[in-house]
């Protein structure tokens, strides 16, 4: 299936609906269809991928920031991502070879490491980060953490209605600050761990 991307030219779209898995196959499948039909593969781990994620981060719209990140300043940028690079476990994602995705979740030696979502201005409303969500759901569960810790702003209707649907819940607030947990029980791993085909 070919769909026109954003830039107007076309990409090829796979159906990987009827997928069951396969042994070696990662906690979640690394494809994923966006709402407007892009073909995007998620990749763990950031190795190699400092310059790439540096420049993400120091094109990202101010009026994008959560919880004062990512930094303002490219040396900022640069000290912040080396940081949650190597004391954190990343999922990106791209599209035609481009980053437009990450999520991390840090210190990774925690059983409660707290999670960070950012994704491009036009990928947002895609569905993308509701599955980077699921894809750092599945891979902290498949490195034994017991839960995952996030902070939202109390304004941002749109992340909480994404949080709230994924089963987190609001554990502490300090003014417009609300900090969400979500256990990973076994009912949720076996739902974000789930291939394609055995997903309700």
């Amino acid at each position: 299936m070919t769909k026109p991307n954003s830039g107007g030219e076309r990409t090829t779209a796979w159906d990987h609906t009827d997928c069951r898995g396969a042994e070696g196959c990662p906690p979640r499948c690394p494809r994923f269809v966006d709402k407007e039909g892009n073909p995007l593969l998620i990749q763990t781990g950031a190795e190699g991928e400092f310059e790439t994620l540096v420049n993400f981060y120091d094109d990202y719209p101010s009026r994008h920031r959560s919880m004062s990140l990512p930094p303002l300043t490219r040396p900022q940028v640069e000290r912040w991502v080396e940081k949650v690079i190597e004391n954190g476990r990343s999922v990106l994602a791209f599209h035609d070879g481009r980053l437009v995705g990450h999520v991390a979740f840090l210190p990774a030696d925690q059983q409660e490491p707290e999670l960070i979502v950012f994704i491009a201005s036009p990928y947002q409303d895609s569905g993308l980060g509701t599955e980077l969500c699921r894809q750092a759901m599945a891979y902290a569960a498949d490195d034994g953490h017991r839960a995952l810790r996030l902070h939202v702003d109390a304004d941002n209707e749109i992340a909480l209605a994404v949080y709230n649907s994924l089963g987190f819940v609001e554990i502490d607030r300090e003014g417009k600050r609300i900090e969400m947990r979500v256990a990973l029980d076994s009912d949720l791993v076996s739902k974000v761990q789930a291939p394609p085909a055995d997903r309700s």
